[in-house]
This record gives structure tokens, C-alpha cells and sequence, in this order.
């Protein structure tokens, strides 16, 4: 398995909550990423995330698509994510989605850590080529 690090630079649109009843809220959200490092380009996500009325517990999906290079390979990716927050323990999945890669990425699976430590995103993408 190759290992690809770099920095991440996160932009998030926000939009209203679609609903808020009994102390939950849900929203949508827009998040924009430019990586850098062994992974070189941008992606982009639709999120949508719930909301609890006890600080730090919150979850949320999200499709991410990635385009630009990998360790030098060009082409293109999704990332599923999934994410749970209970009480400020937080748990993150991020799998490459089978069958998504394109170009010098055909056939790519793997999985992403992301890192917020310090205000700083950044990643680990552990990942295979055919």
C-alpha cells in the first residue's frame, strides 16, 4: 500500500438549516478543498450533517469528488465520507468509492485521514494502484 501527505486548504459554504425540531438541527453544506503535497489539485463535497442539542454531538455524510494528480498520477476520484461526533469524540471514515478513479487513477481504492490539529487540515491517503 503507497502512502500520499500533504496540507488541505478547506472552504465551506453554508447553507440555512432545512430543518430544526426537537433540538436537532440538519443542514447542507458546500466544501471546497485544494490539496497540496502528493496529492495535488481540488475537490469538492456536498455534506449533510445533523446537529444535537448537547455540545460536541453531531454527525454527517458527504460525496466528495478529487481531480488532479496522486503521486503524480493524473485523473479523478470520489471519497464517501462518514463521520460521528459523540460528546467531542470523534470518529471519520473516508473511503475512495470502488470504481471511481479515472485516468492514471483507474482502478485506485483506499482510504483518507483528515487532520485538524492546530487550525491546520491535513492528509493521509493510503491507497492502491492495479
Amino acid at each position: 500500500m503507497a502512502t500520499a501527505r500533504g496540507a488541505l486548504q478547506v472552504t465551506t459554504e453554508a447553507e440555512p438549516p432545512f430543518l430544526e425540531q426537537d433540538g436537532n438541527k440538519l443542514s447542507r453544506n458546500v466544501v471546497r478543498k485544494e490539496f497540496s503535497g502528493d496529492m495535488v489539485g481540488t475537490s469538492e463535497a456536498q455534506m449533510t450533517a445533523a446537529y444535537t442539542g448537547t455540545p460536541g454531538s453531531a454527525g454527517y455524510v458527504a460525496i466528495e469528488h478529487f481531480i488532479g494528480s496522486v503521486e503524480g498520477r493524473s485523473g479523478s476520484l470520489v471519497l464517501q465520507h462518514s463521520g460521528i461526533m459523540a460528546k467531542g469524540e470523534a470518529e471519520l471514515t473516508v473511503r475512495i468509492v470502488p470504481d471511481s478513479g479515472t485516468g492514471d487513477l483507474t482502478g485506485i481504492s483506499g482510504t483518507l485521514e483528515i487532520d485538524n490539529s492546530d487550525g491546520k487540515h491535513s492528509y493521509v491517503l493510503d491507497y492502491e494502484l492495479p
